[in-house]
């Protein structure tokens, strides 16, 4: 091998088969693609019109009660939308999505009754926090300690809410 070769990046072994593929073979296969593609996009369209003849002429006998509008009950207006029964599908999700954002904000952030006969209301959720911060959280009696007697409960109740001038009374021990 001659250093000039190499250095060029030819090889005088390397060359392209000459004898697998002719242009025209591969313009025939476009061609021939571009027909069938044509072909099927014309049977297919006259099969979608014969269906619609078949359905147009087959479609149910509608109730005379019922105010005769179209022949073809397959379109729906905007009108007819409105009729449909709960829930309906989203005709502009993004605008019905940011409504229905701001009716929650506004319900996580006012007051209002939830159940007014048995007295539960809602609160903002910064009041709320307020609260649980200056209350805290109920809990639960750690397992294995006694509760509390009710009767007890009542007297250490009654003794803090006492605001006369005698001496707290002795609480028994549990």
């Amino acid at each position: 091998m001659s250093e000039e070769l190499i250095r060029h990046g030819e090889h005088e072994e390397a060359e392209f088969e000459r004898e697998d593929l002719s242009p025209r073979s591969v313009i025939s296969f476009f061609v021939g693609l571009a027909v069938a593609g044509i072909l099927i996009y014309f049977v297919l369209t006259g099969i979608y019109k014969l269906l619609n003849a078949y359905e147009a002429r087959n479609q149910p006998q509608q109730n005379p009660l019922i105010k005769a509008r179209e022949a073809d009950t397959r379109t729906v207006t905007s009108g007819d939308v409105q009729q449909f029964p709960e829930p309906r599908l989203e005709s502009n999700e993004r605008t019905e999505l940011n409504d229905y954002r701001l009716r929650e904000e506004q319900t996580l952030n006012s007051y209002g009754w939830v159940d007014q006969k048995a007295g539960i209301v809602h609160i903002p959720i910064d009041h709320a926090m307020e609260l649980i911060a200056e209350r805290g959280l109920p809990t639960r009696l750690q397992a294995g300690t006694v509760p509390p007697s009710t009767v007890n409960m009542a007297r250490e109740a009654a003794a803090k809410a006492d605001r006369s001038q005698k001496a707290p009374a002795k609480q028994p021990k549990q």
